[in-house]
């Protein structure tokens, strides 16, 4: 066996029997990303039901309460209150005792017998997805309840006899690829295992560098001929084996605990999933040869998770983002497996399609490791 990789399968080891016998750091870096997993599952949500909502009914007929009717129906607006004017409706927004407010004006049945029936919806403009969520369903609910009536007045009239002049003149057809009930969890999760996975591998990355210079052992280290590319190394491939187990621990959880379901090729996952913790690691074992103390370690691996989570396209559209911002996020792996990750779980498509983001990775786990090695190697001189 060459030298080279007699040094290096003794770092391995090395690496590998302190990894074991520090059984509190094992079992964060086993225990966080389960946690982490639990929390974004059920704690984030781009659809909000329930919105507590004040009802302003200043009509007090059999129309005003079939709306009202109709919205609970929908599950996205609860009523809470029963108000008496639109200035107390901005009231209790204010105070917080609700998220949205429907005032129902005097004359609503003579106003829809008129075709100009009107109805204020207020919102909590200071929660984002609240008002999103409660917008979009506001419209659809008062368009569809809109409909209902013009069809029950065509058919009180007698029109409905499948004539032109009781048809529609446009007839749409919407039909969801991918994701059909539109349930968040399923564009979420293969974000956040790409989210927990880069977290975990940066910030171990980052520490286990600074570690052995504080407490010493990287004199003795230095000792040995060992070159910068081969300590690196020999760091890194203990902690990807963990992170690749821990990625299939998560993966299992995601699809078989929150059904989410698998679409793609599961062996192009984990190849892929490879080379982003490599990726994610070599980005890691750069800050450690830039930062001087494990406190500085962690702050800068929290900078890159706050970039990560605003940047990168696990929640926010990057195509909507500015430039700058757009360029911030490039220089991330998280951005280039996100869609990887949506691609292979989300839609099954293979590597015809996301070889570009894959060769990206590719390069940028090459490069990363290239440039730590010569900074450590600088460092060291």
């Amino acid at each position: 066996m060459p030298k080279r990789f007699q040094r290096l399968s003794a770092l391995i080891r090395k690496e590998t029997t302190q990894l074991l016998r520090d059984r509190r750091t094992l079992m964060f870096i086993i225990t966080l990303p389960l946690i982490e997993l639990f929390l974004f599952a059920y704690a984030v949500s781009l659809t909000v039901y329930h919105l507590p909502t004040a009802i302003v009914d200043q009509s007090q007929d059999s129309q005003s309460r079939a709306f009202i009717q109709a919205l609970v129906s929908s599950t996205y607006f609860d009523t809470t209150l029963s108000l008496q004017n639109e200035t107390q409706v901005v009231q209790a927004i204010d105070a917080g005792q609700v998220k949205a407010g429907v005032v129902i004006p005097p004359d609503f049945s003579a106003d829809i017998e008129r075709g100009d029936a009107n109805v204020l919806i207020l919102l909590d403009g200071s929660d984002s997805f609240s008002v999103q969520s409660g917008y979009s369903a506001a419209s659809a609910i008062a368009q569809s309840f809109s409909l209902n009536l013009t069809t029950q007045k065509i058919v009180h009239m007698g029109l409905a006899s499948g004539t032109a002049a009781g048809s529609p003149p446009i007839v749409t057809s919407t039909r969801v690829l991918y994701n059909p009930d539109l349930k968040d969890l399923w564009f979420i999760l293969p974000a956040i295992v790409g989210m927990i996975i880069q977290t975990l591998a940066v910030a171990q990355a980052a520490l286990i560098v600074v570690k052995d210079r504080e407490i010493g052992t990287m004199e003795q280290i230095l000792a040995t001929p060992v070159r910068p590319i081969e300590l690196i190394l020999g760091k890194m491939i203990p902690l990807l084996v963990i992170i690749l187990l821990i990625t299939a621990v998560i993966l299992g959880l995601g699809v078989f605990w929150f059904g989410v379901a698998f679409q793609g090729s599961l062996w192009l996952y984990f190849w892929l999933a490879l080379v982003f913790i490599g990726s994610s690691l070599g980005l890691g074992l750069l800050v450690s040869t830039v930062a001087r103390t494990q406190r500085q370690a962690q702050q800068i691996s929290m900078v890159l998770m706050l970039f990560s989570m605003l940047l990168s396209g696990i929640v926010y559209p990057r195509n909507a983002m500015p430039l700058i911002p757009q360029f911030i996020g490039d220089l991330l792996p998280l951005t280039y497996f996100i869609r990887i990750s949506r691609g292979i779980i989300t839609k099954g498509v293979d590597l015809a399609f996301l070889w570009p983001d894959a060769l990206v990775l590719v390069g940028y786990c090459l490069v990363v490791l290239l440039v730590a090695s010569a900074s450590f190697k600088k460092r060291l001189d």
